[in-house]
C-alpha cells in the first residue's frame, strides 16, 4: 500500500501500549521503505523490483538469524513471534504496484487488498496477542476496506502515477472512461459509480467493526477511532457527489471531533447516511 494508505493505520500512537511502540515502528519503517522503492522517485521498474528483492533478502536474513540493516524489525520478530510471511505479502503488493497499473475486476482489486492492507492487521493482532481466525476475519475487512477507502479518495493522485485502481469492470458498468479520469469529470455517472463503491466499501467496513468490541481497552478505542475515520472519509466523498479531482477528502479538525466522539459511543452501526451537515 502507498504511503498514503498508512495515514489509516495507527503506528506507535499514544493509545498504543510502551512496550510494542518500537515493534510497530519497526513494521512501519519497513513497510514505509518498501513503498518508497515502489513508488518514489525516478528509478526505473527493474531497480524498483531489484530494491524490493533485496528486502526480501533480508526478511530471509532475518529468519536465519541474521539483522543486517534491520535490527528493530529482527528484535520485533523475535519477541514477538511475528510471521515474516506477512511482510514478504506486502512486499508481494508492492511488486504489484511497479507492474500492474489497472485491475480488471473487484476480485483482482480484493486480492491485491489482502496483500497491500490485510498484514498490517494481522501483524498488529499478533502483536496484541489476539490473532484467532475470527479476529483475523474481521481485520482483513477494516483493513481492506481502509484500503478501498484509500482509492476512491486519491483517484486524482494515482491517475497521474499512471495507475487505476477503480476496477475496469466498474468503470465499463457506469460508462466512465479512462479520458473522464484524466479530465477529471464528475458528472453524474461517476458520481453514481462512487456512490456504488463507497457503499460497499462501508458495508465491508461494518461488518469487521465487531473486532473493536473483541479488542480489551484502548487498544479497542483506537481501532474504533480507525473506523470511524475511515466511515467519515467515506462520508466526506459521498457529501460532494464523488468529486474527489478537485479537492481530495481528509479529515479536519471538525472531523477528528466527531470521530472521537463517536469512538466514545462504541462500534459503528449501520445507519443511513447524512451528507448535510458535512460541507465540501
Amino acid at each position: 500500500m502507498g504511503v498514503g494508505h498508512y495515514e489509516n493505520f495507527p503506528v506507535a500512537s499514544l493509545l498504543a501500549p510502551p512496550a510494542l511502540r518500537d515493534a510497530i515502528r519497526a513494521i512501519y519503517r519497513f513497510a514505509r521503505t518498501a513503498d518508497d522503492i515502489a513508488d518514489e522517485g525516478n528509478a526505473t521498474p527493474a531497480e524498483r523490483l531489484r530494491g524490493l528483492a533485496e528486502l526480501r533478502t533480508a526478511l530471509d536474513a532475518i529468519d536465519g538469524g541474521d539483522a543486517g540493516d534491520w535490527p528493530d524489525l529482527a528484535r520485533a520478530v523475535r519477541a514477538h513471534a511475528l510471521p515474516t510471511q506477512l511482510l514478504r505479502d506486502l512486499l508481494s503488493a508492492f511488486e504489484q504496484d511497479v507492474v500492474t497499473p489497472r485491475y480488471a475486476s473487484f476480485d483482482s482489486l480484493l486480492d491485491y487488498c489482502r496483500r497491500s492492507a490485510n498484514p498490517i492487521g494481522r501483524l498488529l493482532l499478533v502483536l496484541y496477542r489476539r490473532s484467532d481466525a475470527q479476529r483475523e476475519a474481521w481485520s482483513d475487512a477494516i483493513c481492506t476496506a481502509l484500503q478501498l477507502t484509500n482509492f476512491w479518495q486519491d483517484v486524482g493522485l494515482d491517475w497521474d502515477k499512471g495507475r487505476i485502481y477503480v476496477p475496469t469492470e466498474d468503470l465499463q458498468r457506469f460508462a466512465v472512461g479512462e479520458a473522464d479520469l484524466a479530465s477529471g469529470l464528475a458528472d453524474a455517472r461517476w458520481s453514481a459509480l462512487m456512490q456504488f463503491e463507497t457503499q460497499r466499501t462501508r458495508a465491508l467496513m461494518l461488518s469487521g467493526a465487531p473486532l473493536a468490541n473483541a479488542l480489551p481497552g484502548r487498544i479497542g478505542f483506537e481501532l474504533r477511532l480507525v473506523i470511524h475515520g475511515g466511515l467519515r472519509i467515506l462520508e466526506r466523498i459521498d457529501a460532494r457527489d464523488g468529486d474527489v479531482f478537485r479537492q481530495r477528502p481528509t479529515l479536519r479538525a471538525r472531523d477528528w471531533l466527531s470521530v472521537f466522539w463517536r469512538g466514545l459511543q462504541g462500534v459503528p452501526q449501520a445507519r443511513p447516511q447524512t451528507t448535510a451537515s458535512l460541507g465540501t
